[in-house]
């Protein structure tokens, strides 16, 4: 398992530190999107700094993207294989359920693509819709 950890962040040009490796093997294991603050838990005793760096790290390198849900903190998740440093490829829908208030990422749901008038410039793209998921809807 350790193996195949460092590969991917070798593939990433991410040195794998232990504490990296702790954070990928944690982000793996997510069904949904999740906050530092879930991290930080998952992972206790671990250092709230260091763990907002790793994840600070993997998103400059195209390991984990963040959503602004809404929610007040940003969320993570795994990126797309072909992610790259400084050029996410994550343009999905993401939906964030009102009832457990888990963030997901719809791969299947692109985000359009919109046409800005001339002399706009965009830096960032993001679809969220906001309801129930299946899990909440009885």
């Amino acid at each position: 398992m350790i193996k195949g950890l460092e590969d991917i962040l070798n593939h990433k040009s991410i040195n794998p530190t232990a504490m990296r490796l702790l954070v990928l093997e944690f982000l793996l294991k997510q069904s949904s999107a999740i906050s530092l603050t879930d991290v930080e838990k998952g992972l206790e005793p671990s250092d709230r700094v260091t763990l907002y760096r790793v994840l600070k790290k993997f998103g400059e390198k195209g390991l984990v993207h963040s959503i602004d849900d809404g929610s007040g903190a940003p969320k993570y998740a795994l990126c797309a294989e072909d992610c790259v440093a400084g050029h996410h490829h994550d343009f999905h829908v993401h939906f964030f359920c009102t009832a457990c208030r888990e963030t997901s990422c719809l791969t299947k749901s692109k985000i359009p693509q919109v046409v800005l008038p001339e002399g706009f410039a965009s830096e960032e793209v993001n679809l969220m819709v906001k309801g129930t998921c299946s899990k909440c809807i009885p």
